[in-house]
């Protein structure tokens, strides 16, 4: 079984400065200072940002949980960047594939629109795990690098 959730979030923010964020490690310095307690802890595993780039998250709380993703996609051009869970997390619930694609989209000089997108594949006598799919993390992300990103704008 496959599925996708998709999500948009409208920043007032220029898109290049919304993927200045977004494109790199920046991303994950910035959740563990403004979500750490919400999302949890980012370390570097291996790489500079770029494409194969490893990082771990370790879920807030006492449960021990984490999930290691790695950057397969990054598109200046485009503004896209693409990561695959390669541990933990929904593979450890049952998922074959979980996939996060972000893109930046340039509304107007002056606003952008964040979308996240999940994508994942589990075997069909597990469909009811896909219910455990939720935007909510990287809905809550783009609306605090969005307030960021204005922030460092108002303050230049």
């Amino acid at each position: 079984m496959k599925g996708e959730l998709s999500e948009e979030t409208l920043v007032g923010a220029p898109a290049s400065a919304v993927w200045s964020v977004y494109r790199g490690l920046e991303l994950g310095i910035l959740v563990d200072r403004l979500l750490g307690h919400v999302l949890g802890k980012v370390e570097v595993i291996e790489g500079d940002g770029g494409v194969g780039t490893i990082v771990k998250l370790t879920f807030p709380g006492t449960s021990g949980g984490y999930m290691k993703e790695i950057f397969r996609i990054m598109d200046d051009e485009k503004r896209v960047k693409e990561t695959e869970m390669i541990e933990g997390g929904h593979l450890d619930l049952g998922f074959d594939v979980y996939r996060i694609r972000l893109e930046i989209i340039e509304k107007d000089a002056e606003s952008a629109i964040i979308r996240s997108t999940i994508s994942y594949e589990l075997d069909d006598t597990k469909a009811e795990l896909a219910s455990l799919v939720t935007m909510k993390p990287l809905q809550t992300m783009a609306e605090e690098v969005g307030k960021y990103v204005c922030g460092k704008k108002s303050d230049a």
